[in-house]
């Protein structure tokens, strides 16, 4: 049982939008918390609410450079410069109005939930807004400015946290997180993925391990497309657990992109929400047996993001504050709201048929049983 749960609200992230017509938006985070609140799970006797103020320049150089926090101000501002060097330009990463503020607030946010639970009296902490995890220390990545979860763990370093776990549950390889740990022992870093050399960011093998000075610090689980339910949660239990238990850390930092559903545009796995019901239990479960209860959730990925995004994020947030009670179908007013904003209907109940075996399920066991082999050499 958690006695203290945070739930992070950053309300000015709205402002965190590359355009109408660009897959992240940011009503996703918006209707979560709507759900949240729809639900009552923000009035419950062990939640509290967390205000947010955003990141300041140092806490964000913590992980980017000086120059592209620089250029990432200025680009959002208006100015003329050569952005394309760090990231920015069409297509991915489209520059908009007030990036460095967007990036700054999610940040704030990330960091708000590390501090909550490192100094704050919270078991958990969730942050719906943050997970960008492809933002490398001089560029933008992947639909992401600021590598918040990145400048969260960094945050916990400097403040005297010696151990972490990261667990990165996105279709896509948390490939910025890893890149910014890769040299750095006193991170664990672990990522279930799906994975091929067309498949964005192309990286995440089993043979990335980590740096001179940190080996074995990687952990990656590259997964075939149209992995299901049954398979991507064997994989999980597998490797995450026993991995992160051996490590032993003060914190568990998990980002939990559901770009990993059937139906997600952008990718194709075929978990559905049972595997997010049972994924957060089972980290849920971890965090209290291996990081003495300590955990900071983040969102992610996610581009059914009405359909979607909203159910599988406010599952793990009831398993966060043990909300064992809640009911299966989805209150009204939030679905009239959701139908509204989407504009064509949404589910009315969270869990969802299961679809049965997915067909690169035999092939996902073969990488965990290969990789299973590689962890114990």
């Amino acid at each position: 049982m958690s006695d203290r749960v945070g739930l992070v609200l950053a309300p000015e992230a709205r402002i965190y939008d590359h355009g109408p017509e660009h897959p992240l938006r940011p009503d996703r985070v918006l209707l979560t918390w709507d759900l949240i609140h729809a639900y009552g799970l923000d009035a419950r006797p062990n939640v509290v609410t967390i205000a947010v103020d955003p990141a300041d320049d140092a806490t964000i150089e913590l992980v980017h450079t000086q120059a592209f926090v620089d250029a990432t101000r200025r680009a959002g501002h208006g100015e003329p410069g050569d952005w394309r060097r760090f990231g920015y330009g069409p297509g991915d990463n489209p520059i908009f109005d007030r990036m460095h503020e967007a990036g700054a607030i999610v940040a704030g946010a990330s960091v708000a939930a590390a501090e909550a639970v490192w100094t704050g009296g919270s078991d958990h902490a969730f942050n719906a807004a943050g997970g960008l995890h492809h933002a490398m220390p001089d560029r933008a990545s992947g639909f992401c400015v600021y590598d918040d979860p990145a400048i969260a763990i960094a945050w916990l370093l400097e403040h005297g946290c010696e151990r972490i776990a990261y667990v990165d549950l996105d279709v896509h390889h948390g490939d910025g997180v890893q890149a910014i740990f890769w040299n750095e022992p006193r991170v664990l870093t672990i990522s279930l993925h799906q994975f091929g050399a067309w498949f964005f960011p192309g990286t995440g093998d089993l043979s990335e391990r980590g740096g001179p000075d940190a080996p074995r610090s990687a952990i990656n689980v590259p997964l075939p497309a149209a992995t299901g339910d049954d398979a991507w949660l064997e994989a999980l239990r597998a490797v995450v657990p026993p991995a992160v238990t051996a490590f032993g850390p003060d914190v568990l930092v998990t980002q939990l992109g559901c770009d990993t559903h059937a139906t997600d545009p952008l990718a194709q796995l075929r978990l559905t929400t049972r595997a997010y019901r049972e994924a957060a239990r089972e980290l849920h479960r971890l965090a209290h047996a291996a990081a003495g209860g300590r955990w900071v959730a983040t969102g992610g990925g996610g581009y059914q993001w009405a359909r979607v995004v909203p159910r599988a994020w406010t599952i793990a947030f009831a398993e966060m504050c043990d909300a064992s009670d809640l009911s299966d179908a989805l209150p009204e007013g939030w679905i009239e709201e959701a139908e509204l904003r989407a504009r064509s209907e949404v589910p009315a109940t969270l869990s969802e048929p299961e679809l049965g075996p997915g067909a690169g399920d035999e092939d996902a066991r073969a990488v965990v049983r290969a990789l299973e082999e590689m962890l114990v050499r």
